[in-house]
């Protein structure tokens, strides 16, 4: 039966090393003797029932470590479920039991090191380059052994469309393909990938020339072709996916062709004739005598900063698309280096298991999801019952913020500063993210006010520092906060984004979650350290504001990048006005924000919003006037902030009662739909969030309306 592993080093493993002991580290693996023959027939129901439903809610619930930790923890739930009838109102006693139930069972989810684990996957495109790359270096059985073999085939079987399934699935999706001009239409990624796989012919894909690596820093562009063996497995694989035989196409012409199930960013014209001039007159160029000389030099930087990345992310990398090319490069670099060997103990860091079988993770979101677990369990104001949880994710927190900055003369391999940040995976992984350093500043600073003696010792202030000194340098002229990195480039670049199915992929873009978050940091933080940069944060505060109120929509609501998406996006920047003082009566933004998201609640007293929003970039409700609940906590947690509690609670009412009667009997809540977006057009899975925003929401309706509302007054 499969185990998750907590902070596991890799059992003294010499090619894996960390920054603070694996904390926040999860991996699983497989043990044949674990589990009686009833908890292995409990993960089998698991199986069978997400199956049986997986074309009505694809995500899965992430079952299988949550069993496993309720098991280990002989977790049971004590308090009564309550539910509010027809024409009942929500009394104290109700709201704080639902609240109390969710807090007691989302303590029971947490690690030994104080963090949450959960899945974060989602794009079927993560997993298929590991696969090729372990397949060209001959490790695939080695790290894919039968058990995770079946787990990967399970994941395929589940997530294939409608009218796929177990049997004949590749002869499906073999005719799907063909229907759709054969393999030749695959995204310009995909033609790389399927090129390095022996698949595809490289003249079929357009060049990206590692002599970028070359020019001037100044430019504003600035980032010997490989082919693994030809194996009979490629060969008929060359024989099934393609229209005409494989020696008879003509690569020439099918560079640029992209199905239409795929093509959200078509190519510009300027695009297609800058490819097409590579392709034509600088490739040929550069790959003969005597400027080859210069695709050697081109090669060895590009290795460079390879290497730069994989050591400073302890050869996690940046992300999962990242981690199979870099570890492959290694490879054909030296195939027994040790390069590449810590590469191969850094796989099972992206491998998650759930009952619909083995995914590939974008990379972890260990610090993200726990920042978001910690407030809403603080929330609740249940410091009494739930002590030792709060001191643990405390610890975890406080262990986890980044100490260094990347080693080296960063600058130079295009990096910025990391110290006093925070990942959105652990310590380990090294990047830091605007909003995950403003959540965990947060957490921090709300456990500063707390007695140390239940929540544990609070962070020394220089570290504080730390934090405050990343959210201001990755401030933008604009007001806004960029996620990664300062926006130093152009926004016209993106014009030339090569991947057919994302947007604002070349440069770095301001985000309104991003910059709502760092306000909410900022404001407390100047709260308790007044006189620390003091103009500087009332400067980034106030410039923070005027962004966010510039990126309202005509509807009143806001675009959310990370997450579905303008009800995301709206629970955002409400929170940050909000927190910088402004108020539903001296600002406009919130209150057309506050009508957006009224007109937006369905009859039941939720908000339902589906993912086509994102791509479309304007709100679509979900199908059949359906509601989710992360969403509907979202909105609920907007408009307490816009103080609607002494306006109308009447839909907050609405709202929390549709959360309490959701709640399950061990204080769990139903998985619904995908709630969490990238790039506009991609879509991924949190699977805290259903436990998180919920217990947040009521936690915030019992502070806000409980005392404020009538306590008479009836649901209808």
């Amino acid at each position: 039966m499969w185990k998750l592993k907590v902070a596991d080093g890799g059992n003294n493993d010499p090619y894996i090393f960390s920054t603070n002991n694996f904390i926040g580290r999860q991996v699983w693996e497989f043990d044949p003797d674990y589990g009686t023959r009833e908890e292995q027939a409990e993960v089998e129901a698991a199986r069978e029932k997400f199956w049986e439903n997986r074309h009505l809610i694809k995500c899965n619930s992430d079952l299988l470590w949550r069993m496993q930790f309720l098991r280990e923890k002989n977790f049971k739930q004590t308090i009564p479920q309550v539910k509010v009838g027809d024409g009942e109102e929500i009394t104290y006693e109700i709201a704080k039991t639902a609240m109390r139930r969710g807090a007691h069972f989302f303590s029971a989810l947490q690690a030994s090191d104080g963090h949450w684990p959960a899945e974060i996957a989602g794009p079927l495109y993560f997993l298929p380059p590991l696969v090729m790359c372990l397949y060209i270096t001959g490790h695939l059985d080695t790290v894919f052994p039968a058990e995770y073999r079946r787990e990967i085939l399970r994941y395929l079987y589940c997530h294939q469309g409608p009218d796929g399934g177990r049997d004949n699935a590749c002869a499906r999706g073999r005719k799907w393909i063909r229907d759709r001009g054969g393999v030749t239409s695959i995204p310009s990624w995909g033609k790389t990938c399927l090129s390095i796989f022996g698949l595809f012919d490289w003249s079929g894909s357009n060049p990206m020339p590692p002599e970028f690596w070359l020019f001037p820093s100044f430019l504003p562009i600035h980032p010997g072709r490989f082919a693994g063996p030809i194996t009979p497995p490629v060969l008929e694989l060359r024989e099934e996916l393609f229209l005409q035989l494989y020696n008879e196409i003509n690569w020439k012409k099918v560079r640029h062709l992209c199905a239409k199930e795929d093509l959200y960013y078509p190519h510009p014209l300027i695009q297609d004739l800058m490819w097409d001039t590579l392709y034509i007159c600088i490739e040929p160029l550069l790959t003969r005598w005597p400027f080859n000389k210069l695709r050697q030099k081109a090669l060895e930087v590009t290795m460079k900063h390879i290497h730069y990345e994989d050591e400073n992310s302890r050869y996690i990398t940046i992300g999962c698309v990242e981690k199979s090319l870099c570890m492959l490069a290694c490879w054909v670099e030296n195939p027994n280096g040790d390069y590449f060997k810590k590469h191969l103990a850094r796989i099972p860091d992206y491998i998650w298991v759930g009952e619909d079988g083995i995914k590939m993770q974008s990379f972890g979101s260990q610090e993200w999801d726990t920042a978001f677990a910690l407030q809403a369990l603080l929330a609740c104001n249940l410091t009494n019952e739930i002590g030792p949880t709060l001191k643990k994710g405390h610890e975890y927190v406080r262990e986890s913020q980044v100490k260094d900055n990347p080693s080296g003369d960063f600058k130079s391999m295009f990096r910025h500063i990391s110290k006093g940040s925070w990942t959105f995976a652990d310590q380990d992984h090294g990047w830091q993210v605007s909003d995950c350093t403003a959540e965990g500043l947060k957490c921090c600073l709300l456990f500063s006010l707390m007695p140390p003696e239940i929540v544990g010792a609070k962070m020394e202030p220089k570290r504080l520092y730390d934090s405050v000194n990343i959210l201001l340098s990755l401030q933008s002229k604009n007001g806004g906060l960029e996620a990664w990195e300062p926006a130093t480039a152009p926004k016209w670049l993106e014009m030339f984004n090569p991947t057919e199915f994302f947007a604002n992929t070349i440069v770095e873009h301001e985000y309104v979650e991003c910059t709502a978050s760092a306000i909410q940091a900022l404001v407390l933080f100047k709260k308790l350290y007044p006189g620390h940069r003091k103009n500087e944060i009332h400067n980034c505060i106030t410039n923070a504001v005027r962004f966010i109120e510039d990126k309202q929509m005509p509807d009143g609501s806001w675009y959310g990048s990370w997450g579905i998406c303008f009800t995301y996006g709206t629970w955002f920047a409400l929170g940050g006005l909000a927190a910088a003082g402004k108020t539903n009566k001296n600002c406009l933004a919130i209150r057309n924000g506050v009508e957006f998201l009224l007109k937006s609640q369905r009859d039941d007293g939720g908000w339902g919003e589906s993912h086509a929003s994102c791509p479309n970039e304007k709100y679509i409700p979900l199908e059949g006037n359906r509601s989710n609940l992360v969403q509907t906590a979202w909105a609920l947690m907007g408009l307490l902030h816009s103080g609607q509690a002494e306006r109308d609670p009447t839909p907050l009412h609405k709202a929390a009662k549709l959360l309490i009667n959701s709640q399950m009997e061990d204080g769990d809540f139903p998985q619904q739909e995908i709630t969490g977006s990238f790039m506009k057009n991609c879509m991924l899975h949190y699977a805290t969030y259903r436990n998180t925003f919920p217990l947040w929401a009521l936690a915030g309706y019992m502070k806000n309306c409980i005392s404020l509302s009538s306590v008479g007054e009836k649901l209808k």
